[in-house]
């Protein structure tokens, strides 16, 4: 049969009882042909065979290296490939956001809780149990994408895409204040920002300690208003609505700081540097109710746990820091140059200066608003938009004249005279004749009474202080929108 047909090709040399053989079949396809006794099958001196086990075990053992080297170089570049695709969708979501016309525009994002670390090292939760409620953690992440980025590069996705909604409400609200003369009424306001639904709401859920508040408003002895002094961003204003809201024998004497008389007419406005015992003890027993920190940071790891209310009040950062020039330098109070590219050389402490009040960090902290340190960039906002999100009222000085409903129904003051009033520090010593003693056009009228940045800076300098602010540009619009929800949300008026 054709399938039982062996090819064989017999060696050379055969002897009287063998003869070797060279097979191209199988050795099992030759048994019948040749009995077993008859064959042996081709050898190599038994010295060879060693190095030929070797050789083969070692081609083997390079091969495996091989492909197990090629299989882990092939997984890496996959994985690369989908972490920086990942990576970049998730920065094109949370940063592409198209410009709102009002802020249900936004989009709802993932809500989960984060953990977050002040001063000292102590760590806390940053939301409570109704974590998933609100849209808080939605606006943080967009908050730190934009921490991450260089400066140039956050301030331009500000400009061009208002992922808070803040800027395209403040540029419409000028423009109807300027076009009626006039402050809009509520209603007014929320045609151009409307409250948005709770899962867009930067507010919510709302971890304020509204016992704290409630008990101020009582008058409860040994509770008081904890101000967190801004500099040139309103803090004159807010001293001055105390004042006519509170008992005199309840104010202290030097522009809400107690600490003054506490050290000897010495200092005031550095409350991080006392105690939370020295400060209950002293606010206690001289029957105070209010007490301003103007020339240190709030510190997140103890200032909460004081019996006290905390409001601050923020203003747009070039503006604020041109102010503080114009203040110090023009009008000659204690500053030693009239150049404001010399001044702002030497005034490093005045740069991302809310971040830095907010997020209480070590010092050398400038180190981190440049550069690579893009992780303590992204730790700074959070740290400081948890501080921020506990502050029963944030205020800010564009806004001063539609604060009324918060002030009344948050601190219980009944006088708002002073939120229209403009009230400026040590006015005495470089009086100004402006026409701007009282606000009638709201942010409009805030604008008029300020120096334009871009009127008075030349390009160079602008973009620089603008770069050397961009955290405080960031975090200025989340006190922003902060502002606007607790204004237009009837909730936020009722229970705080």
């Amino acid at each position: 049969r054709i399938d039982q047909f062996v090819k064989v090709q017999i060696g050379p040399v055969c002897t009287t009882d063998t003869c070797t053989i060279h097979l191209l079949t199988p050795p099992t396809a030759l048994l019948p042909l040749f009995p077993r006794s008859n064959w042996q099958t081709p050898t190599m001196p038994s010295s060879h065979r060693p190095a030929l086990r070797a050789a083969a075990r070692n081609s083997a053992l390079l091969e495996t290296i091989f492909m197990v080297g090629l299989v882990i170089v092939i997984a890496t570049v996959i994985f690369t490939y989908q972490l920086v695709s990942s990576s970049h969708d998730d920065r094109e979501l949370h940063l592409s956001l198209p410009r709102q016309q009002s802020s249900h525009l936004v989009q709802k994002s993932s809500t989960h809780e984060i953990s977050l670390r002040g001063a000292g090292g102590r760590a806390h939760k940053n939301r409570s149990g109704d974590s998933h409620l609100g849209g808080f953690q939605h606006f943080l992440t967009i908050a730190q994408d934009l921490a991450a980025l260089s400066p140039d590069q956050a301030l331009s996705q500000l400009d061009q895409n208002d992922p808070f909604g803040t800027r395209t409400f403040d540029a419409r609200l000028v423009e109807r204040e300027t076009s009626l003369r006039r402050i809009l009424t509520l209603e007014e306001i929320k045609e151009i920002f409307p409250c948005p639904r709770e899962d867009e709401r930067l507010t919510l859920p709302d971890v304020r300690d509204k016992k704290k508040a409630r008990e101020f408003r009582e008058g409860k002895r040994g509770t008081f208003l904890f101000f967190q002094h801004l500099r040139k961003a309103g803090g004159t204003n807010f001293c001055s609505l105390a004042e006519k809201n509170l008992p005199r024998s309840a104010q202290p004497r030097y522009y809400c700081m107690p600490d003054m008389g506490w050290s000897g007419n010495k200092n005031a406005g550095y409350l991080h540097s006392w105690s939370n015992h020295e400060i209950t003890t002293r606010m206690l027993s001289s029957g105070f109710r209010i007490a301003g920190n103007e020339w240190e940071n709030f510190d997140v790891s103890r200032h909460f746990d004081l019996p006290a209310i905390f409001a601050t009040s923020f203003r747009k950062p070039l503006d604020r820091a041109l102010s503080q020039f114009r203040f110090e330098c023009i009008e000659d109070r204690g500053c030693v140059t009239k150049d404001v590219h010399q001044w702002w050389d030497r005034r490093k402490d005045l740069w991302n200066v809310y971040t830095r009040t907010f997020s209480d960090p070590a010092v050398g902290v400038k180190e981190y608003f440049r550069g690579s340190h893009v992780q303590e960039r992204m730790n700074l906002m959070a740290t400081a938009i948890d501080t921020l999100s506990k502050f029963h009222i944030v205020l800010c000085m564009e806004f001063l004249a539609y604060a009324a409903p918060q002030v009344k129904s948050i601190l219980g003051f009944q006088d708002v005279s002073a939120l229209t009033t403009r009230v400026r520090p040590h006015i005495s010593q470089a009086v100004r004749d402006d026409g701007q003693d009282r606000n009638i056009l709201g942010s409009a009228g805030i604008k008029e009474a300020s120096w334009d940045p871009k009127d008075y800076l030349d390009k160079d300098q602008y973009k620089r202080m603008s770069e050397d602010l961009a955290l405080d540009e960031i975090l200025t619009d989340v006190a922003r929108r902060m502002f606007l929800e607790r204004l237009v949300c009837e909730d936020d008026t009722n229970d705080s």
